[in-house]
């Protein structure tokens, strides 16, 4: 399961509306729980690099990866997953999604982006041990 506030829930759906036609991409922040659930305890909104296919793929600079991740670490927070929006296209991971997936036991959150309009948000888990046996599986998400 993965928990989040309103304010957070509301701010990634929102970065995909700004963004749209193109793709949205960020780092959810937080805890991970010892029931095995994530709580979001803030995002951060990150500049999706590619130049190529904006509209329908993302990617985050390492570089960038690394500063949040530092960052978060200072305040006390790990990555807990990341986020991206699909616009025009369901709030479901794709082919590539999958194969871009890395961070075992993390989230990934897609929202579909309607016609500007953030429409459906799903949470995905990246289940497995590696990446021989990954897996992405629907992920309860619950905002409070």
């Amino acid at each position: 399961m993965l928990k989040f506030s309103r304010k957070d829930y509301d701010a990634l759906r929102r970065h995909g509306e700004e963004t749209y036609p193109y793709e949205c991409c960020g780092v959810l922040l937080g805890r991970f729980e010892d029931d095995g659930s994530r709580t979001v305890t803030s995002t951060a909104r990150c500049g999706n690099t590619r130049t190529d296919s904006a509209h329908n793929r993302y990617n985050i600079d390492p570089r960038e990866l690394v500063r949040i991740q530092r960052e978060g670490r200072e305040r006390g927070e790990d990555i807990v997953g990341f986020y991206h929006s699909h616009p025009d296209h369901p709030a479901q991971w794709s082919k590539t999604d999958f194969e871009e997936a890395h961070w075992i036991g993390c989230s990934y959150v897609i929202t579909s982006v309607e016609k500007g309009n953030a429409a459906i948000t799903n949470s995905f888990e990246l289940a497995g041990s590696d990446e021989s046996n990954k897996q992405l599986v629907d992920e309860r998400s619950l905002v409070e």
